[in-house]
C-alpha cells in the first residue's frame, strides 16, 4: 500500500492538515488500514523535500495545511495511470514458514497447515461479517469500504484455497522425503574468525 501517492492523491482535491489527511484516508480505506499522525506527518516532510508537497496557510487552530504542487499532482497522474507491479517472490512469511517447516525433521506440517487453516477461515468470517454488516449503506464512503474489504475477502478465500493446495502437494510425498539435514558443505563466504590474542 502506498501510503505517499495515496496522501498526494487526497491533496490533488486541496490542501489539508496532518489530522484531516488521516481522517480523509481512513475515510476512503474503510479504516482497514489505520494510519497513525506521526506517518503521516514524516511522510508529509519528505513529500515536501521531494517538491511533490509545499506548506501552505495556517489555521487560527495552528493547524498547516499542506498543499500539493504541480510535480506532485504529476505524480498522482502517474501513480493513477500505472498497473501496480507486484513483487516477484516477495517474502510471504506465511509460505516461507511452510517452506521451512516442510523441511524439518519431526515437524508435523500438516497441523501447522490446520492451524493456518482455522485462522484464515476465522479471519474470513470475520470479514464476511463486515461486508454484510456494510451491505445496504449506500455513497462513496461504503463503496470504498467494500472495495477494501472485498478485496481482503479475495486475498483470504486465495490462502484458504492455496493452503488446501500445499497440504495435497505434501501428501504426494513420503515424509521422511521433504526432510533436509544441514549441509555438510560450507558457504565459500562469510564472517572470518576473530583471531585469539
Amino acid at each position: 500500500m502506498s501510503v505517499r501517492q495515496s496522501l498526494l492523491a487526497i491533496l490533488d482535491q486541496g490542501p489539508c492538515y496532518g489530522y484531516q489527511l488521516r481522517a480523509e484516508f481512513d475515510r476512503r480505506t474503510g479504516s482497514t488500514w489505520p494510519l497513525n499522525v506521526g506517518q503521516i506527518y514524516n511522510t508529509l516532510e519528505r513529500l515536501e523535500r521531494d517538491g511533490l508537497v509545499a506548506r501552505g496557510a495556517v489555521d487560527e487552530h495552528g493547524h498547516v495545511y499542506w498543499q500539493i504542487t504541480p510535480a506532485g499532482r504529476a505524480e498522482v497522474r502517474t501513480w493513477l495511470d500505472c498497473p501496480v507491479e507486484r513483487g516477484h517472490g516477495t517474502r510471504d512469511e506465511l509460505a516461507i514458514k511452510l517452506a521451512v517447516a516442510a523441511t524439518l525433521p519431526g515437524v508435523d506440517v500438516v497441523s501447522v497447515i490446520q492451524h493456518q487453516r482455522t485462522a484464515s477461515l476465522a479471519q474470513l468470517e470475520r470479514l464476511n461479517r463486515t461486508r454484510r454488516a456494510g451491505m445496504n449503506a449506500d455513497g462513496p464512503e461504503e463503496l470504498a469500504r467494500t472495495l477494501v474489504v472485498d478485496s481482503m475477502i479475495f486475498a483470504a478465500e486465495a490462502e484458504v484455497s492455496w493452503l488446501d493446495h500445499v497440504e495435497q502437494r505434501l501428501g504426494e510425498h513420503p515424509q521422511h522425503a521433504l526432510q533436509l539435514e544441514l549441509s555438510t558443505e560450507r558457504p565459500k563466504r562469510g564472517r572470518p574468525a576473530k583471531a585469539l590474542a
